[in-house]
């Protein structure tokens, strides 16, 4: 393939793409709008054929890995395939052309969608209230830790602490932080699930809640849930959910159910908006009856007549967060996404992201070391190579296997895994892709006996080798020079 930086050295004084039209003579000169000390009359701008202009940009293109590539399988990040049936809709001229500030008389068809998606969202997860305006999952958790605590502090209750497992996911100590609360970290017993001996230990009346993701960070469900929700209202306390890992239960479990009082959903990951490259996220936040008054305004409400508003009328609201109605485009991808698969599409969802973990499980468990020897949800977290030369680490597996085509998984995370490896095939890769992926995993597996030196030296394949990844992110360079790799 050409290299990406040649589109300069094909440049031809006099060589151009396009066949521009003459000037208008009463139109006014450069020199009447643009300020003279702002004008350059040595840009070196190549001269190039379109065709050149063409093939540059498809060539950098494909340079970049993305799920319409293969298999993204990145833990605990749900990077699966987007319907594109999601982009059309979301790009429907009544949808994508509107203003979050248009009067609502002429939006009616957006809040009617963002109401039903609010009930389309509650039937889901049992949860009696839902706010569409956080802007990702970070955002979500945020919000629902500032309705936990503007609720005791309407009641009366002044709490200094918030309980959090360390198989959370990482931004939910950080949010508690933020909300004024101390960290209480609860640890992981022997089977990967929240140490109940320690959580009792550790409940007072100076703890507002509780902070924890199910599954977990571990890929393993929180089998005692229910005990975990009612020792924290016993002693006075919330129970918020971390809903992230949504993609394993959806269709099969409710958590409000379960005794959940406060739970975000990454849109962007189980219900398949776009995801990575900085957003846009959504972090959609479900809660309680007796929280809903907290929610955050303006909430679309249904009038009698059957039209909608955006009210603000609601005094006990933490207020708002969202410039709009939250990011809207995603709203109506996973509006479309929900009333495509309906209640047997979501179940087999849950399920097949379930199934493909465990497969990839079974497949992988002679050669790489598992976390906890038990059946995972929809992601399975190894602790390593079994068997493989001196100085052999994960991280020399996940760059070798992008030589294989695959994107590496989430290494080195959950922390309280050594040599952690996490993937995530969620549900919408097939047995033949997983197999491949199964393939080179093995592959590479014994290559780190027999041949470490191709781990050590990986990857061989991309326009740019190995990196000094820490140097590259504390001293990054990103500009392009003549003599710059690839």
């Amino acid at each position: 393939m050409r290299p990406a930086h040649l589109i300069y050295e094909y440049s031809s004084t006099g060589r151009s793409g396009v066949a521009l039209p003459q000037p208008d003579p009463d139109a006014p000169m450069v020199s009447d709008v643009i300020p003279a000390d702002e004008l350059r009359a040595d840009l070196p701008l190549p001269e190039v054929s379109q065709n050149d202009v063409m093939r540059h940009y498809v060539g950098l293109s494909q340079k970049n890995f993305c799920i319409d590539t293969d298999m993204y399988p990145l833990g605990s990040c749900t990077m699966k395939y987007n319907p594109k049936v999601n982009e059309v809709t979301a790009r429907l001229p009544g949808l994508a052309a509107i203003h979050p500030w248009q009067p609502d008389a002429q939006v009616q068809g957006a809040l009617e969608l963002l109401y039903e998606l609010e009930r389309l969202i509650s039937a889901i997860t049992g949860f009696a209230a839902i706010t569409l305006q956080p802007a990702a999952g970070a955002q979500g958790e945020f919000t629902g830790m500032m309705i936990i605590r503007a609720h005791l502090l309407h009641t009366g209750k002044r709490r200094s602490k918030v309980l959090i497992p360390d198989s959370a996911h990482g931004t939910n100590p950080a949010t508690a932080a933020m909300c004024g609360y101390d960290v209480v970290g609860i640890p992981t017993d022997e089977r990967g699930e929240l140490d109940v001996n320690a959580l009792e230990a550790s409940l007072d009346d100076e703890v507002a809640g509780i902070m924890m993701t199910v599954p977990n960070t571990l890929g393993l469900f929180e089998s005692r849930i229910e005990r975990i929700c009612e020792l924290t209202h016993d002693a006075g306390g919330y129970v918020y959910c971390d809903g992230a890992n949504m993609n394993a239960m959806v269709g099969w479990v409710r958590p409000a159910e379960l005794g959940i009082d406060v739970m975000h959903l990454n849109l962007h990951k189980t219900f398949s908006t776009p995801h990575g490259g900085g957003g846009p996220g959504a972090g959609a936040l479900c809660v309680t009856g007796e929280l809903e008054p907290y929610l955050p305004t303006p909430k679309v409400v249904r009038n009698e007549d059957g039209s909608f508003e955006r009210r603000d009328d609601f005094p006990e609201s933490i207020g708002r967060l969202h410039g709009s109605a939250g990011n809207f485009g995603n709203l109506v991808r996973t509006y479309t996404y929900i009333r495509s698969l309906g209640d047997s599409g979501l179940r087999e969802v849950g399920e097949l992201a379930v199934l493909n973990a465990n497969y990839l499980r079974t497949k992988l468990s002679d050669l790489y070391e598992q976390a906890y020897d038990r059946t995972c949800m929809h992601e399975v977290v190894f602790a390593g190579l079994k068997d493989s030369a001196d100085g052999i680490h994960t991280l020399d597996v996940a760059k070798r296997l992008i030589d294989f085509g695959f994107h590496p998984p989430t290494i080195y995370f959950p922390l309280i895994v050594g040599e952690a490896l996490m993937i995530e095939p969620t549900e919408t890769e097939s047995v033949e892709t997983l197999d491949r992926f199964v393939d080179a995993m093995r592959q590479i597996a014994h290559e780190a006996r027999d041949e470490p030196d191709l781990l050590k030296e990986a990857p061989t394949s991309t326009p740019v080798r190995r990196l000094d990844e820490t140097r590259a992110a504390r001293r990054p360079n990103v500009r392009w020079t003549p003599d710059s790799p690839g």
